[in-house]
């Protein structure tokens, strides 16, 4: 089932909210900035690098550094934009006042990891987003993932949501790791075949330009097919031995380069397999 879209143009401008900021990396980053854009008080950014905290509030008009984990802010949420395994560990070490709204904004982390702490109203905000340092976000084009634990939390954090984007969804945990997944897939995974292939042209002498059109037809291609299996095109999928055997012996001093161009190879042809039938076999 495709996760519900809760947003509403016409909704009003939620009312500014108080945020406590935990984290102050890439998500941080750029959602400390945009929270402020949106009309909301930053009222502290904590990290476990006070520099990189200091760096982050000098960038939000009054926010101060937190450094003392046991004398948290009030605020009408918390947000946790740390790396996934940091999560737990915090959700254990801060003092947080009872009925506190906490959400974390992990793809592949559950909800239930707030069971630990049932004094907290847990919830998710999850952004669908890579986040690189230099590269800002538009972040009225982020798909924005919500989930919480009770009615009024998840309240809370769709209006956050919305204020923030106009592509707000309610995803439960199981739905958000497939998301979280394919997300793995569409970007980091592409990002790393795209670094083999830059790395490839470096070593002869060819400049990375040469595939910038091609990726970029190859790109809007798949998004604007019914299913990018259905565009395949090559010669794992042309099962062109000759070339395929070419292409190995061309990859023979890069073996973990050339255990990719398998794999990826023989899944082309296992799905094109699949989607022709029995017929086919």
């Amino acid at each position: 089932m495709a996760p519900e879209l809760v947003t509403d143009p016409a909704r009003p401008r939620p009312a500014p909210l108080r945020i406590g900021l935990f984290g102050a990396g890439r998500v941080a980053g750029q959602l400390g900035p945009a929270l402020v854009a949106a009309g909301h008080a930053v009222v502290f950014v904590w990290s476990r690098q006070p520099a990189t905290a200091a760096a982050l509030a000098a960038q939000l008009p009054g926010t101060p550094v937190l450094t003392d984990l046991a004398a948290l802010p009030p605020a009408d949420a918390y947000l946790l934009a740390v790396p996934d395994a940091a999560v737990a560990p915090l959700l254990a070490a801060v003092a947080w006042p009872a009925g506190a709204v906490v959400a974390h904004l992990a793809g592949a982390l559950p909800l239930a990891v707030f069971a630990a702490r049932p004094a907290v109203r847990g919830g998710v905000l999850y952004p669908l987003q890579t986040f690189s340092p230099g590269r800002a976000v538009d972040w009225a084009a982020v798909p924005l993932c919500v989930e919480a634990a009770d009615a009024a939390t998840e309240t809370l954090l769709l209006a956050l949501a919305r204020s923030l984007s106009a592509d707000v969804r309610r995803l439960a945990s199981a739905d958000r790791l497939r998301l979280h997944v394919a997300a793995v897939f569409a970007n980091n995974f592409t990002n790393h075949v795209l670094g083999i292939a830059d790395a490839l042209l470096a070593e002869a002498g060819l400049p990375a330009a040469l595939l910038a059109p091609l990726v970029r037809e190859t790109v809007a291609k798949a998004l604007a097919a019914g299913s990018p299996f259905g565009v395949q095109t090559g010669p794992a999928a042309r099962r062109d031995a000759p070339t395929l055997a070419a292409h190995r012996a061309a990859l023979a001093a890069h073996s973990a380069w050339l255990g990719v161009y398998n794999s990826l190879t023989a899944s082309i042809q296992a799905e094109l397999l699949a989607e022709a039938g029995p017929a086919a076999g």
